[in-house]
């Protein structure tokens, strides 16, 4: 295990040289792990740890989207694709990978399934933090651990083709065996994760739900559209104002940020540039630390979570959310990001 720097917090990290994939095999050459969802996490994990050589096999709903996807990726039903109750009786390890308000739905079938020092995995502290709303307690007898990818499920599997890997927190909750935390770290490696760092279910889910509403996703949509429509009131073109709120971010410079830093990016843009995101940033930072303070309070005292229930509980849940995600899509802002994205050269060439 590594101490590293973390602008001067000394924090643990492990990685492949550490932990190696050969030692993550040798852990888990008695265990089966059952992928329980295939529907975001699912797939790339359970395909990570099949090509690094472990056991798994898949539980989803038999016969729906998901799991014909499975089929499709190469799973075999009745071989390693089952029904969710009986692949969860197959496995030693149950990576419990459905959605938060699938988790719930299906918690008091899986946990009939569960045996004596099998171990529960969960990539989201989500359903164990808010246990009084999920209702999910795991029995005394098995481990509880976390492994969390700081990605989507689809680059997980897109990094770990490349070599590159995704960051993972990781987290024991409980531990019956007295080697949950060997079990973590290895299935960390299996998954393919870049480095692996500590956390705690209930940091994980709050640190989680807080990126998502926040940069991440939430406050990241809504500053783009902002500034998308304050160009439009001032006559610029659909083109221009997409390329200077959107395209010049994603195909330049949070690429500059991903490789050296914020600073870097600045460095390397116009003194004009420099001077005005210097001037503006500390502006926009205390603007909105207000809607910070209350989005990590709504978090803590579970009512994100609980709209999170009820909304993804409700039968016609999938139908409404096709439409929220209809209007982003057929919007100004995002049909001409389509015209942009349709004219880059590389795209250009596949015509």
């Amino acid at each position: 295990m590594a101490k590293i720097d973390f602008g001067g917090v000394l924090e643990e990290v492990i990685t492949s040289e550490e932990f190696s994939l050969e030692k993550a095999r040798k852990v888990l050459k008695d265990e089966k792990i059952t992928i329980l969802g295939y529907g975001v996490q699912g797939p790339a994990q359970a395909l990570n740890l099949k090509d690094n050589g472990f056991e798994v096999i898949v539980g989803q709903l038999e016969g729906d989207q998901y799991w014909n996807r499975a089929v499709a990726d190469g799973f075999i039903p009745g071989q390693t694709l089952f029904p969710i109750a009986e692949a969860a009786r197959r496995g030693t390890v149950i990576q419990y990978l459905l959605s938060d308000a699938g988790q719930v739905a299906t918690w008091p079938e899986v946990k009939k399934c569960l045996n004596p020092g099998d171990a529960l995995y969960f990539s989201h502290g989500f359903s164990i933090v808010y246990k009084d709303q999920t209702g999910i307690v795991p029995p005394d007898n098995v481990d509880v651990i976390l492994v969390a990818p700081k990605g989507s499920g689809r680059t997980v599997r897109s990094n770990f083709l490349d070599g590159s890997g995704i960051n993972s927190s990781f987290a024991v909750h409980q531990d019956f065996t007295g080697k949950a935390r060997e079990r973590t770290l290895a299935l960390g490696i299996g998954i393919g994760s870049g480095y692996l760092f500590p956390t705690t279910f209930e940091k994980e889910v709050f640190s989680d739900l807080t990126g998502e509403r926040g940069v991440l996703m939430g406050c990241l949509a809504g500053v783009m559209e902002a500034q998308y429509n304050l160009l439009r009131k001032h006559g610029h073109s659909p083109s221009e104002a997409f390329n200077e709120t959107v395209e010049e971010l994603t195909q330049s410079l949070i690429r500059l940020v991903a490789e050296n830093g914020m600073d870097w990016m600045f460095s390397n843009c116009s003194t004009t540039a420099q001077r005005g995101a210097l001037d503006w940033a500390p502006r926009f930072r205390d603007a909105v630390v207000p809607l910070f303070d209350e989005l990590y309070e709504s978090v803590m005292s579970g009512k994100e979570t609980k709209r999170v229930i009820e909304a993804n509980s409700a039968p016609d849940y999938l139908i409404k959310l096709q439409k929220e995600l209809d209007t982003i899509k057929n919007s100004e802002m995002w049909k001409a990001g389509a015209a942009v994205r349709a004219l880059r050269p590389e795209n250009r060439n596949k015509k």
